[in-house]
């Protein structure tokens, strides 16, 4: 039975993110995995390309060699066993897997603050630090997005928590308090 994508990501991820603890080499592997991954976000068909059935194999080879120049270590030893067991195209997820037990490892929150309107970097940075402190995490990573439909105020979510002081929010309990 062949795994989905998702399953083979984390699997990958988990090894190479075990395999960083116990070697002590967490962070040096977490920003090669960024570097690896915005070469993926660039050439959207790499992996697509290096799943190919209609490239010659040594074709493949040098394309993965080339790749393999820009890292070292591990990471170069990741990719080519990634490589070799045809998983080129799953890597994203690889390495999506590797970014979240990273932040787990680091006791960093990844999420969203929804707005009416864009907020300051200032802002942002603000509410982060406020959140981590919240929910017992040292840093917050948070993403403004904004959503006109909540009037005002501030909605905060990440790892299934969600802050909700939006206008929209108080105005719907106070209709139901006035319906009662």
């Amino acid at each position: 039975m062949k795994l989905d994508r998702y399953t083979v990501g984390k699997r990958y991820g988990k090894a190479l993110f075990t395999l960083a603890l116990e070697k002590d080499q967490v962070d040096s592997i977490f920003q090669d995995l960024l570097k690896l991954r915005e070469i993926f976000e660039e050439i959207l068909d790499l992996g697509e390309v290096l799943s190919d059935v209609r490239l010659q194999e040594h074709e493949k080879q040098t394309i993965v060699a080339e790749l393999e120049k820009g890292f070292c270590g591990y990471v170069r030893n990741f990719i080519q066993v990634v490589f070799e067991n045809r998983r080129m195209d799953d890597i994203p997820l690889m390495i999506d897997e590797y970014e979240r037990r990273y932040n787990e490892h680091s006791k960093i929150i990844v999420g969203k603050i929804i707005t009416a309107v864009p907020i300051s970097a200032d802002q942002t940075k603000s509410i982060e630090t406020a959140f981590a402190k919240k929910v017992g995490y040292l840093f917050a990573k948070l993403e403004n997005v904004v959503d006109p439909s909540i009037i005002g105020g501030v909605i905060t979510e990440a790892d299934h928590l969600v802050i909700d002081g939006s206008i929209q929010t108080q105005l719907q309990k106070i209709q139901k308090l006035l319906l009662k």
